[in-house]
């Protein structure tokens, strides 16, 4: 399944409260019935006063044909939906996003650990999107990140589930990939992967710390945003 990830930033002048407000009120009943989309689910920060954005907003489709329709093509800003409630909700972000300073990705998901079956409702998550390094190709970055990497991270201490979503369209994407880690205890999240805010980080103990060792083998970390928060499912079809 396809989806397309926004990470959301309030425009000046707006408390992230207000921005939440808006977003859950106003918005939100508009873009779940977004022509094709299956699956909503939205993030919202654990510590707002720390988080680098005001949320994520999660919309799944069948076809890349639906989202693209829908949302516009990775590496598009001003697109112009020509379907009737995708065009009403492009028209209401500018109500309340800072458009430029949003981040978004759009990819395929693949579920390497599940053990909540599919259920993420009030789960805890940690979504970093991720920078390959300097002098990597994507191919390359790929390639460990799937058959090096992951066999570590789905097995940091306290994940329940673990998703990696690879771009859709890697020449034009923002990011090199995503990879979502879910938890049912924010402290098991915070000893793992540290709290919000928190960069340089050093887990004591197991895999965690195997993740976080080995991240600088081919990470840009600190070129890599990240937000955790709890997840609410918002619609589901599946």
């Amino acid at each position: 399944m396809y989806k397309h990830i926004a990470l959301l930033v309030r425009q000046d002048g707006m408390s992230h409260e207000e921005f939440v407000e808006h977003w859950q009120e106003t918005h939100t009943p508009i873009a779940k019935d977004i022509e094709g989309v299956v699956r909503y689910q939205q993030v919202l920060p654990t510590e707002p006063e720390h988080a680098e954005f005001d949320g994520i907003a999660e919309l799944y489709f069948e076809t890349l044909e639906e989202l693209y329709a829908a949302l516009g093509s990775p590496g598009s800003r001003d697109y112009d939906p020509t379907k009737e409630v995708a065009a009403k909700a492009r028209e209401d972000v500018d109500n309340f996003l800072a458009i430029e300073k949003r981040p978004r990705f759009i990819g395929e998901e693949i579920v390497q650990r599940d053990e909540v079956d599919g259920d993420t409702e009030g789960l805890y998550k940690h979504s970093a999107f991720l920078v390959r390094q300097d002098g990597m190709s994507h191919e390359e970055f790929v390639e460990y990140w799937q058959h090096n990497h992951t066999p570590i991270a789905r097995e940091i201490e306290g994940v329940v589930k673990y998703n990696t979503v690879l771009p859709a369209d890697p020449e034009n994407a923002e990011f090199d990939g995503v990879a979502e880690l879910y938890f049912d205890d924010l402290e098991k999240l915070y000893d793992a992967l540290g709290s919000e805010g928190s960069r340089d980080y050093d887990p004591e103990k197991g895999k965690a710390k195997e993740a976080r060792e080995d991240v600088d083998n081919f990470l840009a970390i600190d070129e890599r945003p990240r937000l955790i928060g709890q997840e609410r499912l918002v619609k589901d079809q599946g």
